[in-house]
């Protein structure tokens, strides 16, 4: 394991206590967690959109989900705004990794803005479908949750054609004019296994549904799911690093308790671990979800290195190395010359 920096909470000289229990205290660390390809990408776009045109660029909606990264970036000059028309004419706008529907490509066009869509590759696919689907008048399930936006920015591409389906409950009350031309996509970011079953009732109810071409949900949400799983079996707590918006961070809760974590935490920082969480426990699983900086994660085995819980083993269920190119406006320097991160990623 590389070296673990001080914890938020050591610094501010509160930490927790080594109390004795009964057994080894240890720490399963998953892998993979943190940044996925995607989300990599979204950041770099703004850091590099802020050394490529100056600050302030601007942001809509949080770039990803994690309070941490948003903090960042506002230090270093973006701002996020709800909407567009909350931006000055003419200014640089990122979209964010969670997509957008055309009405806002549309809006920003309208008010002369200079945009940047760092949607998520893996989310432009899913709008592609949902168009390609509404051209051929099929009637879109949407398994999603409403109000997310990659939910709002998917359903925006054939709004007349979309009809949410939030949870499994939903899909034995979902109405469908053609049992016969309706199809099923999904929000990216969901629990396998739940939208599964939603998949399975939907099914029941109408037996000609189609499914999408490719899955739906991103391959670094299925892989953290996994390996929580892997982790869950064997913890007596698990904590989750990741922010309450951020809907993978929030299933890989859920999925840690179902597959066996007797307790299941998330948390923003370190200094949010309860000393009554660690009362009794061995061993703690720790994973983060996919919007989340490693930093974070190290922040909290250094905490629990605090309370005893030096000893970490990672468990591995998949290598990733997938990297997305950047948006095409900061592929080049002031220059014109190649830059060297055109691919969105960094070290780790």
């Amino acid at each position: 394991m590389p070296r673990v920096p001080r914890s938020r909470r050591a610094e501010a000289n509160v930490r927790l206590q080594d109390i004795p229990v009964d057994g080894h205290k240890r720490v399963l660390l998953a892998a993979p967690r943190g940044y996925c390809a995607g989300v990599d990408r979204a950041v770099v776009a703004v850091e590099k959109a802020l050394e490529r045109f100056g600050a302030p660029v601007y942001v809509r909606k949080q770039i990803v989900h994690n309070i941490h990264v948003v903090t960042e970036l506002e230090a270093k000059g973006a701002i996020f705004v709800d909407e567009v028309d909350e931006v000055p004419a003419g200014a640089h706008v990122v979209f964010s990794a969670h997509g957008v529907s055309p009405a806002v490509v549309d809006a920003a066009s309208d008010r002369g803005l200079n945009a940047i869509d760092a949607t998520c590759p893996l989310v432009t696919k899913v709008h592609r479908e949902a168009v390609r689907f509404a051209r051929d008048d099929y009637e879109i399930l949407l398994i999603g949750h409403e109000g997310h936006e990659e939910v709002e920015g998917t359903a925006g591409e054939a709004p007349e054609h979309v009809t949410i389906v939030n949870s499994p409950a939903e899909a034995d009350t979902v109405e469908v004019r053609d049992p016969s031309k309706v199809v099923w996509l999904s929000q990216t970011t969901l629990s396998v296994d739940e939208t599964m079953q939603t998949v399975e009732r939907l099914r029941a109810r109408f037996p000609e549904l189609h499914d999408p071409p490719s899955d739906d949900i991103c391959y670094a949400t299925q892989n953290r799911q996994v390996a929580i799983k892997k982790v869950a079996k064997d913890a007596d707590l698990v904590i989750v690093v990741g922010s309450a918006n951020s809907s993978n961070s929030v299933r890989l809760v859920e999925v840690a308790l179902e597959y066996g974590a007797a307790a299941a935490y998330r948390v923003d920082y370190a200094d949010e671990i309860r000393q009554e969480w660690l009362d009794g426990v061995e061993t703690v699983g720790v994973t983060s979800g996919a919007s989340v900086p490693e930093v974070l994660v190290h922040e909290v085995l250094a905490a629990l290195a605090d309370a005893g819980y030096g000893d970490v083993d990672e468990v591995r269920t998949a290598e990733e190395d997938l990297m997305f190119s950047l948006p095409k406006e900061l592929r080049q320097d002031a220059s014109g010359q190649r830059d060297a991160r055109g691919l969105g990623g960094r070290s780790r």
